[in-house]
């Protein structure tokens, strides 16, 4: 059973879809099960990820933890700042639920484009980079955010 987003499992949902062939389309390779997220997040494996399924969902956690971490940064910010208020005190959990619904739709659109031109490209993407990938993701939508904010003033 591994984590279920929106009632999907997604690791049975990766292991049913993402069966890529290895260059020469003799080698089909699943899903490793044991990728679990406190195995990427904990950089336990640290060999060269090879298929499109792989370099995707450690890219993904990657900017899916990264995002996480920022929103509940902003959210407790939120939370102090307009803890008198009656009701908007509860404005900083809207800010971590809206910030992990978009992460889970922009981020698993854009880990998928990094993840296939390293995939068409033929490069293995090491897991030091995976994590850069996702971070600089997560990174990259808190500063169009902020101009997104700042336009509208």
């Amino acid at each position: 059973m591994g984590p279920f987003i929106y009632g999907v499992d997604m690791l049975a949902f990766l292991h049913t879809i993402c069966q890529v062939s290895a260059v020469d389309d003799s080698v089909v390779r699943d899903f490793r099960p044991g990728d679990s997220i406190f195995t990427v997040l904990a950089w336990q494996g640290n060999t060269p990820l090879m298929f499109f399924a792989e370099m995707w969902y450690n890219i993904f956690l990657w900017e899916l933890f990264a995002s996480f971490i920022i929103h509940c940064i902003a959210g407790f910010v939120a939370f102090i700042a307009l803890r008198r208020h009656r009701v908007m005190r509860w404005y900083g959990g809207l800010i971590v639920i809206v910030g992990l619904l978009s992460s889970l739709t922009t981020g698993v659109i854009t880990s998928a484009a990094i993840a296939g031109v390293y995939r068409a490209s033929n490069i293995e993407l090491a897991p030091i980079y995976a994590m850069v990938w996702g971070v600089g993701q997560a990174a990259c939508k808190v500063g169009l955010s902020f101009n997104k904010i700042l336009a509208s003033l």
